[in-house]
């Protein structure tokens, strides 16, 4: 049986997948993920096979695009509370594995997954690389914007996350202790504030 992902269909990291809208076409290969949650970014609804699909394989469906859907967002391309919520879902490892789709796969799913790396403490230009390498013509420039000021203290970080962000907040505290010690020798080391909340 052929295999079809969907499209812009991509591993973000364990635990964590991306995609555009879904089609029966994608069943197949869907299985073979074993998720958990589907969580959708754009106000677009599911369709009625997709729908059963998912019941039927008892993952769970956020429809978060719908949920914090906001008139009037001025130049922004989707909300803050969008970015926020689906964050703070998709670092808790109890909805893992977890597929983050938008209609597009592109507009809100590849804004969202900049501001993932931004959180992840990727150098920014690593973020719009990996941006527009999925977005390729439909790459947009207030996109880069908001990842670029969205502003990371806003994300509570759960407290079950996965062992890759914990080990990645293990390297980032050791790199600032020891810039710290190199340049100020003596002195206390602060840890960063959007971290606070993660388990040792």
């Amino acid at each position: 049986m052929m295999l079809n992902p969907p499209d812009a269909f991509g591993i973000v990291e364990k635990g964590i997948y991306r995609s555009s809208s879904l089609h029966p076409s994608h069943f197949s290969y869907l299985r073979t993920l074993g998720l958990r949650t589907v969580m959708v970014l754009d106000t677009e609804p599911l369709s009625k096979d997709v729908l059963s699909f998912l019941d039927e394989c008892g993952i769970r469906v956020i429809m978060l695009g719908q949920q914090t859907w906001r008139p009037n967002l001025g130049w922004r391309p989707v909300s803050e509370e969008l970015i926020k919520e689906g964050l703070e879902l998709v670092l808790n490892v109890q909805n893992h594995p977890i597929m983050v789709l938008c209609t597009s796969g592109v507009y809100e799913t590849g804004t969202f997954i900049g501001c993932l790396r931004k959180l992840l403490h990727w150098n920014f230009n690593s973020i719009i690389v990996e941006y527009r390498s999925y977005a390729g013509s439909k790459a947009r420039y207030i996109s880069e914007q908001f990842i670029e000021l969205f502003d990371m203290d806003l994300v509570t970080i759960p407290r079950d996350v996965p062992e890759w962000f914990q080990e990645g907040v293990r390297l980032l505290k050791e790199e600032e202790a020891e810039f710290h010690t190199k340049t100020t020798p003596g002195a206390p080391v602060n840890t960063l504030h959007s971290q606070d909340n993660v388990a040792e």
